[in-house]
């Protein structure tokens, strides 16, 4: 593993606090190693110890100096008082909290008609309140004090519909959301609040989904693969950085064009026999007419 970004500048995050919610596995561990790469002093939260102390260990093994400029702390941002507790430990322990990764999620695959209300709360609560609870802490203790912060909140493609999991799509709605709502709220405090909507990705997070799900997963995907952890965490390196403020009330899809179709790629009736889309055989002498465009 790389100890310096494959594409940002050395340095390009120096100076820069973030803290990352669910940092321990995942989208959320490839984040927080690369912007500890970029120069960012990175705290990784979560509600298993040994999952985080892991996680730095493994930063400090493979990242070199970058690794040791990643922390953890345990917490549940379920609860009010916990993420106060987070933001606070993280502001104290670097003197200053420039960027909050709202990476915390998950779900469960089900049939709608068979989600009871408990299973729906948990959902919402992880998803949506603990997004509210880790960006209203972060504002009031962090971002309001000294003059400007930037919050990420990670949500998930397709937009079109998830089967098996309706109530994690009306929370990630609920997410995107809030987003547009606080980033226009908080724009007069220096606050950007923006949004990473992440498509299917080769994380060991995946491998707790069924076989048939995994596995047709590249499929639905016109780029015909998952995306890699690294693609993900560039795009959150980009939005902490200066230039991620102009995205302030957007939600920024991450998915190889997943949301722009459903179903297997390429559709039926566009594929031959072998799979592939026939391509038009044209004379030496044809040109494109009709549209006018160059």
């Amino acid at each position: 593993m790389s100890e310096r970004s494959q594409i940002f500048a050395e340095g390009a995050l120096a100076g820069t606090a973030a803290l990352i919610t669910g940092g321990g596995t995942g989208l959320g561990r490839e984040s927080a190693f690369e912007l500890a790469r970029c120069g960012a002093r990175v705290t990784i939260a979560g509600r298993r110890q040994e999952v985080l102390e892991q996680t730095v260990e493994r930063a400090r093994e493979d990242l070199g100096e970058a690794g040791e400029r990643i922390g953890w702390i345990a917490g549940d941002v379920r609860e009010p008082g916990e993420a106060e507790r987070l933001v606070a430990s993280a502001l104290a322990r670097h003197g200053r909290l420039d960027v909050l990764v709202n990476n915390a999620g998950g779900q469960f695959f089900s049939p709608a008609e068979l989600i009871v209300a408990k299973g729906w709360r948990a959902v919402w609560r992880l998803n949506v309140g603990g997004m509210l609870n880790m960006s209203e802490a972060a504002r009031r203790l962090a971002f309001t004090p000294s003059g400007a912060g930037t919050v990420i909140n990670v949500t998930l493609s397709p937009h079109h519909g998830m089967p098996g999991m309706a109530h994690s799509g009306a929370a990630r709605a609920a997410v995107e959301a809030l987003t547009r709502e606080l980033a226009a709220r908080w724009a007069d405090s220096n606050i950007a609040v923006v949004a990473v909507a992440a498509g299917h990705f080769a994380t060991e997070v995946t491998a707790k989904y069924p076989e048939s799900v995994r596995a047709g997963a590249s499929r639905t995907v016109p780029i015909q693969r998952l995306g890699e952890p690294i693609e993900h965490a560039w795009l959150v390196a980009l939005l902490a950085s200066p230039l991620g403020r102009a995205f302030n009330g957007s939600t920024v899809t991450l998915d190889g064009a997943r949301d722009n179709w459903f179903g297997p790629w390429p559709p039926p009736g566009l594929a031959d026999e072998s799979g592939e889309v026939p391509v038009e055989e044209r004379g030496a002498g044809a040109r494109a007419t009709g549209s006018g465009l160059r």
